[in-house]
């Protein structure tokens, strides 16, 4: 078996589907197909049932799959403690980071990154959390930008930063006026949530439980609906819509002539932005430049952390 083999059975195991897998691998269908069917006669087992629309893991499968990971972990602890014998800062460093994370502080970012270390060029995968945590631990991802809480994969963590939350509205909503906003005044509102996977939704979520159910009860949230993307949902509230809730790195830097920001009343609710990366990366150099890089950039309104 090769390690090729071995990455190809991740994969697809992630992608639940061969097509999806062989195009995250840079392979052709076939090719990927192939080289599975090839280690399954080695091994003599069967790692995937074939369905019609699904790949699933078998149960042997599902373990071979694990130790893969860890090999493949394995070895790419080798090239990082070799990289790092020569320069830890010599060489790309991929990056992951969240949609709702990404479109704010990447900019600045990857401004701050070239100045300070243009030989680590940052290589970016924006995703949602969950395909963040597997590319870590398959080792496709060096390290990621993330909102607490996710599972616990046993990664190492460094606290970044506590991001306040704010109100969008539309400017000529009577809440817009206000000074601050309740969550509970909220209710009566027809809010506008990211749809399905994106954690800043379960964040949201949080603050207003309300917003998870669709009722034209007075007492609750009147309708609900779903965009693809923050910037999409301030386009609609700007629209008149209806209102959300976004980050305060979000708010954009100069004033919108059809949208209003307004904070939360006390308690203000927040997230935490955090940079993880697998324990055995070694290349500890490289995670310090980057969180020097993050802590360079303004973060206007938020609350810095440096534990």
């Amino acid at each position: 078996m090769t390690l090729t083999e071995l990455r190809y059975i991740v994969a697809v195991a992630r992608e639940r589907h061969f097509g999806r897998a062989a195009e995250a691998c840079h392979v052709s269908q076939p090719t990927l197909s192939v080289a599975i069917k090839k280690l399954e006669e080695e091994l003599d087992v069967k790692i995937f049932e074939r369905g019609s629309n699904e790949v699933s893991l078998t149960p042997l499968g599902e373990a071979i799959v694990r130790q893969a990971q860890g090999v493949i972990e394995q070895a790419q602890g080798i090239r990082e403690i070799a990289q790092r014998g020569k320069d830890p800062l010599a060489g790309p460093l991929r990056l992951g980071i969240i949609y709702t994370i990404g479109p704010y502080l990447l900019p600045e970012l990857v401004r701050h990154a070239i100045d300070m270390t243009p030989q680590m060029p940052l290589i970016l995968q924006e995703n949602f959390t969950v395909k963040l945590l597997d590319m870590l631990r398959t080792g496709e991802l060096d390290c990621a930008i993330m909102a607490e809480p996710f599972p616990d994969t046993g990664l190492a963590i460094a606290p970044l930063y506590d991001e306040p939350f704010l109100v969008a509205v539309p400017a000529q909503h009577p809440l817009a006026q206000r000074k601050t906003i309740s969550s509970e005044e909220l209710k009566r509102e027809t809010m506008l949530l990211l749809g399905t996977g994106h954690c800043f939704r379960d964040h949201v979520l949080e603050v207003c439980p309300e917003f998870a159910r669709f009722s034209s009860d007075t007492e609750g949230i009147k309708k609900s609906f779903e965009g693809s993307s923050l910037e999409t949902i301030k386009h609609m509230v700007a629209s008149g819509m209806g209102v959300t809730v976004v980050p305060q790195l979000s708010m954009p830097r100069e004033p919108q002539p059809h949208l209003a920001f307004v904070p939360f009343a006390a308690p203000v609710p927040s997230r935490r932005v955090v940079l993880a990366w697998r324990r055995s990366f070694t290349r500890y150099e490289a995670i310090a430049a980057l969180r020097n890089a993050i802590y360079a950039c303004e973060l206007p309104g938020v609350a810095r952390l440096t534990a």
